[in-house]
């Protein structure tokens, strides 16, 4: 093998720059050529190909988002755009491809794959909902921003006494919701995974009260949408919609914060840029290897590699003993 060639794809995380980084490294060390490819798939069509070397990707292991950059292609989803890409690729000399981003992304790589050229996955979402991984990239991170933030909206609900409803990202998945609840001690953490009742949270808002507490933090994945048993039914804009019926049922003072992109942003923390070194530098080594169609992720600290038609039949289940001990440690 002489050449690989790594790509970023899906939503940013941070901590992308620092595997590709250890990508980069790993196969200088080895003697590998690497070449990066600009804006995802849509580049592998577009024959966007960059050198990289060890200096090129130099300072950029503290810095969210990706120098590779992202974007979405719709040619790629044909048979065309994928025979094009694999075309682009073999002209290049590319022996070998590590595929950085979440589930969309690598069944994207997958095609690849079945078409001759070996593919490596990194999970890289900050939804943390890729199975046969502990984590994936940019969860930790976004977990602390969204702990910072509850930290400074708990100081205003402190001072006017108010309940604040803030929403943060998690369509499908709970995992940002209930380890960001747990870890800024929000009195109510509503995600996707559970069947919550508003009458309910209602019910603990005002208990709290009468225990003596004048404030209250509410955090809400945007995807509890469809969930309540409370007769309303709600869309994407979860904590507006939250913040009505605590305000109509209770007569609390609510406010609403939607953290949106905000979330995305960053330097990654030293376990997002510790994570994201062990599975670049292991994505190297597999292709190395030989070993192509897999998912390299960390299970009880160790790196896993789990082929990818496995990865695609499950689904990431979240522990609700989380959302048992937020509810506990939230009423008293």
């Amino acid at each position: 093998m002489e050449t690989i060639a790594v790509l970023t794809s899906g939503g940013d995380a941070p901590g992308m720059n620092a595997a590709i980084r250890a990508v980069v490294r790993t196969a200088g060390y080895h003697r590998l050529s690497v070449l990066g490819v600009m804006r995802g798939f849509h580049g592998l069509i577009h024959d966007e190909f960059i050198e990289l070397n060890p200096r090129s990707v130099a300072d950029i292991i503290h810095r969210g988002g990706t120098i590779l950059k992202s974007a979405r292609s719709e040619e790629f989803r044909t048979t065309e755009g994928q025979a094009k890409a694999v075309e682009n690729l073999r002209r290049a000399g590319v022996e070998g491809l590590v595929v950085i981003g979440g589930d969309g992304s690598f069944r994207g790589a997958m095609r690849l794959q079945e078409a001759g050229i070996n593919i490596v996955g990194i999970p890289a979402t900050i939804d943390n909902d890729i199975p046969c991984t502990d984590f994936s990239i940019g969860f930790d991170t976004t977990v602390n921003t969204v702990v910072e933030v509850i930290n400074k909206i708990r100081d205003t609900a402190t001072s006017h006494e108010r309940i604040y409803v803030v929403e943060v990202m998690g369509r499908h998945s709970g995992y940002i919701a209930m380890y960001a609840g747990l870890a800024g001690g929000a009195e109510t953490v509503l995600i996707p995974e559970v069947d919550d009742s508003l009458d309910e949270v209602c019910e603990r808002l005002i208990s709290g009260y009468r225990l003596g507490k004048a404030h209250s933090i509410v955090l809400v994945a945007e995807g509890v949408g469809g969930n309540f048993k409370a007769g309303r039914s709600l869309n994407e804009s979860s904590a507006f919609h939250v913040a009505d019926y605590v305000r109509e049922k209770t007569g609390f003072e609510t406010r609403v914060t939607v953290l949106g992109h905000i979330q995305r942003g960053g330097n990654p923390t030293a376990n997002d840029r510790i994570l994201a070194s062990r599975l670049g530098a292991r994505a190297v080594e597999m292709l190395m290897e030989g070993r192509g169609g897999c998912m390299v992720g960390v299970v009880h600290t160790e790196i896993k590699a789990t082929p990818l038609e496995e990865v695609f039949k499950q689904e990431k289940a979240l522990d609700l003993g989380f959302h048992q001990l937020a509810h506990i440690l939230a009423s008293q």
